[in-house]
């Protein structure tokens, strides 16, 4: 799964679950920052060049989230819808 969030840090990991108040868990987290001027839409190369940080378990507040997309699993390159 990967989450935009409002501060425009993208955080990709395997969802665990959910509550009442929107707050998402995330497994095996890492983080990635926006580079400076990228387009808002999630493409790799818009990222920082920089080794994303690794979280492991990760709660993201549901307010702040902008956007989730979920992998598809193929034996392709991944999708995320």
């Amino acid at each position: 799964m990967r989450i935009r969030m409002t501060d425009g840090r993208t955080l990709v990991g395997c969802f665990l679950c959910t509550d009442r108040d929107c707050n998402v868990i995330l497994g095996s987290a890492q983080e990635f920052l926006k580079a400076s001027g990228a387009p808002d839409a999630w493409v790799p190369h818009s990222l920082a060049a920089s080794e994303p940080r690794v979280l492991g378990l990760a709660m993201v507040p549901g307010h702040h989230i902008v956007s989730i997309e979920v992998e598809l699993e193929n034996l392709g390159s991944p999708q995320y819808l």
